[in-house]
């Protein structure tokens, strides 16, 4: 059954799951794409405000990739609405005002990314999964591009969290 066509729920089938899941991290990517450069301003340590800068290039790649993996399946890149992302986007935005001017706004800003992150990790790996077993190696290649640098961004932000962020947010709550 093409991706393009519309199905019953009881004639669809593992092609349109990964279609759906396709345009929910498109989406997701999008959104997050609008949501770094709010967190690299808001960030008051220079290494964290830089990771989410560093971030916001990968993001840019990682819809390019999407949407060539739209192509290939021959349908029109377009995002489907995603709760989770929104929800974990608006946890990131409520440290951005309840902690603006806190030694605690990195440290909290570092655990909303990582919250973005681990979503993705997990939407990819299950893309991922789902187009291996459709035989589509093409799109498994670059879907597996984007986990990687998912991974390595999370990497980079749980050192960014044990390397002095926590550790500053925590010696302010020592001295209150």
């Amino acid at each position: 059954m093409a991706a393009t066509k519309k199905a019953s729920a009881s004639t669809k089938g593992l092609e349109d799951l990964m279609l759906d899941g396709l345009k929910d991290i498109y989406y997701a990517e999008k959104k997050i794409l609008k949501a770094l450069p709010k967190m690299a301003k808001g960030a008051e340590d220079e290494q964290v405000a830089a990771a989410f800068e560093k971030h916001r290039v990968e993001t840019e790649g990682q819809v390019e990739r999407l949407e060539q993996v739209f192509e290939i399946l021959g349908v029109a890149a377009r995002g489907k609405t995603c709760p989770a992302i929104d929800g974990i986007i608006e946890e990131g935005s409520e440290i951005l005002d309840e902690y603006k001017g806190s030694t605690s706004i990195d440290a909290g800003l570092v655990g909303a990314a990582q919250a973005v992150e681990h979503y993705e990790i997990a939407r990819y790996g299950t893309l991922i999964a789902w187009a291996t077993s459709l035989g589509k190696d093409d799109i498994v290649e670059l879907l597996n591009a984007t986990l990687e640098e998912e991974k390595a961004t999370d990497e980079a932000l749980t050192s960014l969290g044990e390397s002095g962020v926590n550790d500053k947010a925590a010696e302010q709550q020592k001295a209150a």
